[in-house]
């Protein structure tokens, strides 16, 4: 496969220092990967190759792992339609969670170059919102942001969950159900969940952040943070959360119209799920 790499030099030397990346390791990766997709048509693979690294970034370049986490990300996206289909982000209960403000991706990286994204739990009103069109949105949201950024591939994701104003009505749309697909969702995506900082947490939701946890393999849980008050390295944060970024409102105008300006996208990835 053709790939021109975007990422700068600093990028690059992380990722053959780190995740086993050579020209030479890469190519015949892709042509197996590649190979391989063809020899299974059921998985109906996006074949993107930067869409196809993100999965061997994640995997270290061990195929049989990133072939493993292709089939469960595509299995997932075909057994969770409620998050996979009819992103229409005009369709009015998601544009009024858009409106609201759910999750933003940060346009500015953390200290270690990850990908910040922020997700508001307790914003919406539960009881006119559901949870899976919460997590449809955050979904919707990440998706674009990788799409636009390689490095993060290499570098992955950090996690800020804002759970100010979370109420025991937010806390009871998460069943069990619910919080088990979120976890396995996490565990599957492309893009390596690197840190979870769940902030402004009140005593009562322990009980449900100890379910999540029940649920997460022993790498996830060590990174995993849980604080009463704002974040400590919070430099590039919204000014909601301490830090010197763009307010919740000001983020919420943008990915609004980013997730708008991607409809035609956002239709035309659908397909892309296993025959199941």
């Amino acid at each position: 496969m053709d790939y021109t790499c975007s990422l700068s030099s600093e990028c690059y030397n992380f990722a053959e220092a780190n995740l086993n990346e050579t020209p030479n390791e890469r190519a015949d990766a892709l042509a197996k990967l590649c190979t391989w997709i063809d020899e299974n048509a059921e998985l109906n693979v996006e074949r993107d190759t930067v869409h196809l690294l993100y999965f061997l970034r994640g995997a270290k370049f061990n195929i049989e792992k990133a072939k493993d986490k292709i089939k469960r990300f595509y299995r997932m996206r075909a057994e969770r339609s409620e998050w996979f289909s009819n992103r229409n982000p005009f369709h009015p209960e998601l544009d009024e969670l858009l409106k609201i403000g759910v999750c933003f991706p940060l346009r500015e990286r953390d200290e270690h170059n990850r990908l910040v994204v922020v997700i508001r739990t307790g914003a919406h009103n539960p009881r006119k919102q559901t949870q899976n069109d919460v997590l449809k949105i955050c979904k919707m949201l990440i998706d674009l942001a990788i799409r636009a950024d390689e490095s993060i591939s290499i570098y992955g994701v950090s996690a800020v969950l804002d759970m100010t104003g979370v109420t025991l009505s937010h806390a009871l749309q998460l069943t069990p159900t619910i919080i088990k697909r979120t976890v396995e969702c996490w565990e599957t995506y492309p893009c390596r969940a690197r840190r979870m900082e769940f902030v402004n947490a009140p005593a009562h939701v322990h009980v449900i952040l100890n379910i999540f946890r029940s649920f997460m393999s022993s790498k996830l849980k060590d990174r995993v943070y849980v604080t009463k008050g704002l974040p400590k390295n919070n430099e590039n944060l919204p000014a909601n959360l301490g830090g010197h970024g763009p307010s919740y409102q000001e983020l919420a105008v943008y990915w609004r119209k980013k997730a708008q300006d991607s409809a035609d996208w956002f239709a035309r990835n659908e397909q892309y799920k296993m025959t199941i």
